[in-house]
């Protein structure tokens, strides 16, 4: 068992002890989906540590996407439930890289896209592939596009 795998065990054994219900829970969905992950496809595999973690930061964005629903929906209590469920799931994901650091990744990579001659809005592409290895499960796709789209267009 890889060890971010192992550790969601312990954790979600402790929380069970500790009738922590709302962590038992979230542990519990989230490692139902990695087994989920783990047999689909032709024959069932053990996840690296990376595997589940995109496992994790798929399951925290569903509940970002569910609470904004859901208070959008007039039904703030279950908002502030799926509010809670992803910060109990963020407490397993990297640090989420600030909006300066995210711009100063993006900048460089705009740079290395110009000197390769790559420009305009047509770079978006470019720019992304540069990027994205870079700030892999430190921020979501949208902020990154985003950020290449305001530098291009600049």
């Amino acid at each position: 068992m890889t060890t971010l795998k192992s550790k969601l065990q312990d954790d979600l054994n402790a929380a069970i002890k500790e009738r922590d219900e709302l962590r038992s829970s979230t542990l519990r969905l989230t490692l139902a989906a990695i087994t989920k992950e783990e047999v689909a496809g032709k024959e069932k595999r053990e996840l690296s540590d990376d595997e589940v973690q995109k496992v994790i930061t798929r399951e925290a964005k569903k509940r970002r996407e569910a609470a904004e629903a859901f208070a959008q929906g007039g039904r703030p209590e279950q908002a502030e439930r799926e509010k809670a469920e992803g910060e109990v799931l963020a407490a397993y994901l990297p640090k989420q890289l600030s909006d300066e650091e995210l711009n100063a990744i993006v900048a460089q990579a705009v740079e290395e896209a110009r000197a390769a001659g790559a420009e305009g809005p047509r770079a978006m592409g470019a720019v992304m592939k540069i990027v994205n290895p870079k700030v892999a499960g430190q921020a979501e796709g949208g902020r990154v596009a985003a950020a290449v789209k305001k530098l291009l267009a600049g």
